[in-house]
């Protein structure tokens, strides 16, 4: 008669534990643009710390004049409105109030419209660019508690690839206000290379007092964002010789977290782990063999991931090709140290050249903590390898729940060939599936594709109704498929991920365009320069509604927030209090992007959408269950 009791308790623990995870405390995040001649769009969050069916008033005061109510019973359908009686010659401000019991709560922080706004639907943010740079990846995150996101960019200069020689230009991290508020910049300085394997930066909550902190990889001569040095600012270590010409293969490299209000270096410590031995980082994967030219030893992922269940890590990571290294960092009470440190060690070890240019985080065995899913492998919360599927290197990634008949999240994912005797065909027998869709939790194969042919790219999601899942297309696909394998119509058009419509289906975007599937273009942005690479500068749920912005820069001094105006009476919690997405946001800037994934599968066949189990920083429950 003890084992039932017995089994209770254990319950009661694990869902306790569960619900330890402190996310950030966001605000209503009203947001509204006049996105015609005539009218506005208003949207609002409904967080994942309330009840489903909460309702909520909205109210427009003009001129600074009396708040006036606009909907004639309360809203409790999707978070948004559409005001066609406002006076647009006038300054406008809008405000949310929650009804709990019949009775209004404080009101949000309203959103002023000026007078005579131009008609569009983004938000424009000035920036200061240093003269040469361009905007490039950025990552969002409440840098100063007061519930709305600032956004950390990523300036850049001349940059190259890990296998070209040459002098690249300094990295340069700046933080912004959503009003082009410029909070700080930090120069990584000349002994930090420029390139997309090279600078990765997390943005996230790592000590739980409701404030982002910025964590990246440093050297001597960084300067953060008070001015002061790291190390010795006279050192250059780029090589002079004519094979490694503007790499940096020798001086101390160092990890270090930034405050995320002033820039300040809050600690610093030796990068885990050193690159020596340079030539110690081949083997298979990618293009197989190995060098010591700089190329496979400084090829770098980062990600945030809640190991303890409680509190985000940052696990900065080295090697993918041959030797793969994982260091999981807590800065906790003002203190930065070392959690676990995970090392493949060589190519003979099964969990040596799995990685790929890009990593996923999430809880993979439902134990209320975070897995690292580096490629074809997952490295566990407790920075044991999980297991390997031995797939090799891929492009490209993408976790979640897209098979939603089979138990626990899929990875899907294209390989590489690692065989320079490739011909122009990519196609090596016996060298494996080029596609692969696998149990996130335990590595069982579902779906294998494009056997023996090298795959570049890759995307799975759920985009069209009339198949169950989520569907996937990859180079060489010669079509769009159902997740298990069966050919059902053409291939989209864009290869990045967006929720902008009003339905639960997603849709592809490229270029600044917006697409449906099978429907055509349903927006464009005016600009298309983003990341550099087609995609935008960041993609995610920054305020409004559940549905996603994207941020991209029209020239070099100015970032747009595009955010649809598109009703929807779906509601849904802001997908930022998903913890697997909240996370996707936090690596999206890392190599080479992807879109982020919730935990969940999102699409108008679902079921009710799980309830996250939260603590904010200020200790409050979230009460779902």
């Amino acid at each position: 008669m003890k084992q039932p009791i017995l089994y209770l308790v254990f319950f009661f623990l694990v869902s306790s534990a569960y619900a330890q995870r402190v996310m950030e405390n966001l605000d209503r995040g009203v947001v509204a643009v006049r996105h015609a001649s005539d009218s506005v769009f208003v949207s609002w969050r409904l967080l994942a710390t309330e009840p489903e069916n909460l309702a909520f008033n909205l109210y427009r005061s003009t001129g600074g004049g009396t708040a006036v109510k606009l909907n004639t019973k309360p809203i409790t359908g999707g978070t948004n409105f559409i005001d066609t009686r406002a006076d647009l010659t006038q300054n406008i401000a809008y405000t949310v109030k929650a009804l709990v019991n019949g009775k209004e709560t404080a009101g949000s922080k309203p959103f002023v419209i000026p007078a005579n706004a131009a008609v569009g639907q983004f938000l424009s943010i000035p920036i200061k660019t240093p003269t040469g740079y361009r905007p490039h990846d950025a990552s969002a995150g409440d840098l100063d508690g007061d519930g709305q996101y600032e956004l950390v960019l990523h300036q850049v200069g001349k940059g190259l690839d890990n296998s070209f020689n040459g002098l690249t230009d300094q990295p340069v991290i700046q933080a912004y206000k959503l009003d082009g508020t410029l909070l700080w910049t930090i120069n990584l300085g000349r002994n930090i290379r420029e390139g997309e394997h090279y600078t990765q930066f997390i943005v996230i909550d790592m000590d739980g007092d409701g404030r982002a902190e910025v964590a990246m990889k440093t050297a001597d001569g960084t300067v953060d964002g008070k001015g002061k040095v790291i190390g010795d600012s006279t050192k250059d270590y780029r090589s002079k010789k004519p094979n490694t010409l503007g790499k940096v293969l020798d001086g101390p490299e160092f990890f270090t977290v930034f405050d995320g209000l002033t820039g300040a270096a809050l600690a610093t410590t030796d990068y885990i782990p050193s690159r020596y031995p340079t030539e110690g980082w081949g083997g298979p994967g990618g293009n197989g063999g190995n060098d010591n030219t700089g190329n496979r030893v400084d090829r770098f992922l980062a990600c945030a991931a809640y190991l303890d269940g409680k509190l985000p890590s940052v696990v900065m990571c080295r090697g993918y090709y041959g030797r793969t290294v994982l260091a999981a960092w807590d800065y906790r009470n003002g203190k930065l140290t070392s959690r676990w440190v995970f090392d493949s060690k060589d190519g003979k070890n099964p969990f040596s050249g799995q990685g790929n240019h890009n990593l996923s985080v999430t809880d993979v065995d439902d134990d209320g903590k975070d897995e690292i899913v580096y490629g074809s492998m997952v490295v566990d919360d407790n920075g044991k390898g999980l297991f390997s599927t031995g797939f090799r290197h891929g492009d490209a990634l993408h976790v979640g729940d897209l098979d939603p008949s089979r138990p626990g999240l899929e990875v899907f994912g294209p390989h590489e060939i690692e065989d320079h005797s490739k011909g122009d065909s990519g196609y090596v027998k016996g060298a494996g599936p080029g596609v692969t869709i696998y149990a996130a939790r335990t590595g069982e194969v579902y779906f294998t594709g494009s056997i023996d042919t090298d795959v570049g790219a890759g995307v799975a999601e759920n985009i069209d109704p009339r198949s169950p899942g989520a569907e996937m297309w990859w180079s060489g696909s010669g079509g769009l498929h159902s997740i298990k394998g069966e050919k059902i119509g053409p291939v989209p058009t864009g290869s990045w991920l967006i929720w902008w419509d009003g339905d639960f289906t997603r849709e592809t975007m490229g270029g600044g365009r917006i697409n449906k599937y099978n429907a055509g273009t349903i927006f464009s942005a005016n600009t298309q320069r983003g990341n550099g690479r087609g995609n935008p500068n960041l993609s995610a749920d920054l305020f409004g509604d559940w549905r996603e912005e994207f941020v991209m820069s029209a020239g070099p001094n100015e970032l747009r927030i595009y955010t649809t105006v598109i009703p929807t009476d779906h509601r849904l919690y802001t997908l930022m209090h998903d913890p697997q997405y909240r996370l996707s946001i936090a690596w999206q800037n890392v190599a080479y992007n992807q879109p982020p994934h919730l935990s969940f599968y999102l699409g108008e066949d679902m079921k009710a959408a799980p309830r996250p189990k939260i603590v904010l920083p200020n200790g409050s429950k979230s009460g779902r269950k």
